[in-house]
């Protein structure tokens, strides 16, 4: 079976990561995805929600699966049977900081291969940190997460729905 980790922080996963795990599951039998859980950073939602809104996201696709992790990626991407790490790439700072993610997952365990899926130039610009920020100051949500998050969000955050002008 080629299984393959998609790991990030998914705070909160957007349109881009969906486009991501979907294109992938054209490549892999099976994808996990892994949040990464940072024990040193102060996450916007919790990682009970995040994988919530993950599972719902993918509900119906029984070849996804999503798990918490607070290890090295690389180690949890062992622990789950992955011999395949998934990772988009939006624009070059991200090749540039992915590359070297890559060298380090080599040398820890060379046996796992990392494979890179462009982002389409719909989501290209979408990024979870900038998403964050339109939360923040309560902007139109649409277009960057799927309806469900959007709906829960809305809910969650104080200030409701977004001001318009």
């Amino acid at each position: 079976m080629r299984r393959a980790l998609f790991p990030g922080s998914f705070d909160p996963i957007t349109l881009g990561h969906i486009e991501i795990i979907q294109r992938g599951l054209s490549l892999f039998d099976e994808v996990v995805i892994g949040i990464g859980i940072n024990t040193t950073k102060q996450a916007m939602f919790s990682p009970e929600v995040r994988q919530r809104w993950i599972e719902i996201a993918f509900q119906g696709e029984p070849r996804v699966r999503v798990a918490c992790y607070t290890t090295l990626t690389v180690l949890f991407a062992r622990e789950v049977g992955a011999k395949f790490i998934l990772r988009g790439l939006r624009s070059a700072p991200d090749y540039e900081y992915e590359r070297n993610i890559d060298l380090l997952n080599k040398q820890l365990d060379p046996s796992i291969e990392t494979f890179y899926l462009l982002s389409s130039p719909q989501t290209s610009f979408v990024s979870s940190t900038l998403v964050r920020e339109v939360i923040r100051f309560r902007g139109h949500l649409e277009g960057l997460l799927p309806p469900h998050i959007i709906a829960d969000i809305y809910k969650l955050y104080p200030g409701g729905k977004p001001v318009t002008e």
